[in-house]
């Protein structure tokens, strides 16, 4: 894997996100939409492959990290604005979503 520089890295926008609202995605086995707040006066919509994983009971409420100035992507015809981060494993195949462990609001930068 390649190394970047710490400048790399601070041009990364990680927040606590707090997950809003749960929906499925039309055709998707693997993919939630989600609306996320991130401190913004809009709420960011974001695909997420966690199906499976998280009920959408589950992920209601939950604080999580995002990655919010990722460049939007069309995901089955869902445009994604950032990435809510994850630890995966590969066999058998895990996704957990990366959280904070204390209560903090909304758009907290993460450093």
């Amino acid at each position: 894997m390649e190394n970047i520089s710490f400048g790399n890295f601070q041009k990364m926008a990680l927040k606590v996100g707090e997950i809003k609202t749960v929906e499925d995605v039309e055709g998707a086995d693997k993919l939630f939409k989600l609306r996320v707040d991130i401190g913004e006066p809009d709420e960011r919509r974001l695909v997420a492959g966690i199906k499976g994983h998280y009920s959408k009971d589950e992920l209601i409420g939950k604080k999580v990290v995002v990655l919010s100035n990722l460049e939007p992507k069309k995901i089955r015809n869902e445009m994604s604005h950032g990435m809510i981060l994850a630890a995966v494993t590969d066999t058998p195949r895990k996704v957990v979503l990366l959280t904070v462990d204390k209560d903090i609001p909304a758009g907290t930068k993460i450093s």
